[in-house]
């Protein structure tokens, strides 16, 4: 009996020690399409790395950090490091191919992307919750990171003589819990918008500036990183929006210059 209780204490004291832990981890990617120079972005520390010809890469990270893989060729991969990452030193990520679909052949009439027109050309009423009957919440649905956000400080009450504010979001307030979520809510909102203005503008950008096809993702994080990016690239126009970006674009390639020399 004695000896069960030394090993649960070393298991425990180990867990924790890994919790607090930050690992170089040794990573590596499979893919049926190009290997090298795929990003690997520590969200949680805001580390960066990219992978060699062979897929492979390292990347400092803890428990509960969340790694984000992109390139142009596959879809976008998110997870997050646990315990397993963390003793082992070794994580293997298996990327699935980016298809890009042709345009269907729309028969019958066309959407135009604005709900409000849309909605009037329909033929007779839209069929919603509210017209069921069927109560539902009308409101903006919230992201993983919101809800999280959310529930650490969600003050409820609970039970007991004139009731009380629930504890732990008094403790998430206490130890930076909150905070780290709300930041991390801000680094989700911006990665966002990023993918957004690359999917959007990037044609007409590289277009007369061309760069070199796996630095694009490299170059739009650049971007993503000026204090100014969620004011400029948020309420401004595409045009206004176009002119930052190739303003950051000579920025970039004369960082990549310097490098060189």
């Amino acid at each position: 009996m004695r000896i069960k209780y030394i090993i649960a204490f070393i298991f425990l004291g180990s867990f924790y020690s890994a919790r607090s832990q930050t690992a170089e981890i040794l990573g590596k990617v499979e893919s049926s399409n190009n290997l090298e120079n795929i990003h690997v972005i520590n969200k949680t520390s805001q580390k960066f790395t990219i992978t060699n010809t062979r897929g492979e890469f390292k990347i400092s990270a803890k428990i509960n950090d969340t790694l984000v893989v992109s390139s142009i060729q596959n879809k976008l991969v998110t997870l997050v490091i646990d315990i397993e990452h963390v003793l082992s030193k070794r994580i293997t990520i298996a990327l699935e191919e980016q298809v890009n679909e042709l345009d269907e052949v729309v028969v019958g009439k066309i959407l135009t992307g604005d709900l409000l027109k849309d909605v009037k050309n329909i033929e007779g009423a839209p069929v919603t919750s509210q017209s069921l009957g069927i109560p539902s919440y009308q409101g903006r649905l919230l992201t993983q990171s919101e809800r999280k956000v959310k529930e650490a400080s969600d003050f409820n009450p609970t039970l007991g003589i004139g009731g009380s504010v629930g504890i732990i979001p008094l403790i998430n307030a206490i130890t930076g819990r909150t905070k780290k979520l709300k930041n991390n809510v801000k680094l989700e909102q911006k990665e966002s918008l990023m993918y957004q203005i690359k999917a959007r503008l990037s044609e007409d950008l590289f277009l007369d500036n061309p760069i070199d096809e796996n630095d694009i993702m490299d170059y739009f994080h650049f971007v993503s990183d000026d204090k100014d990016f969620i004011t400029i690239c948020k309420y401004k126009s595409d045009i206004e929006i176009l002119v930052f970006l190739k303003e950051k674009l000579i920025q970039y390639k004369s960082n990549q210059e310097n490098k060189e020399n």
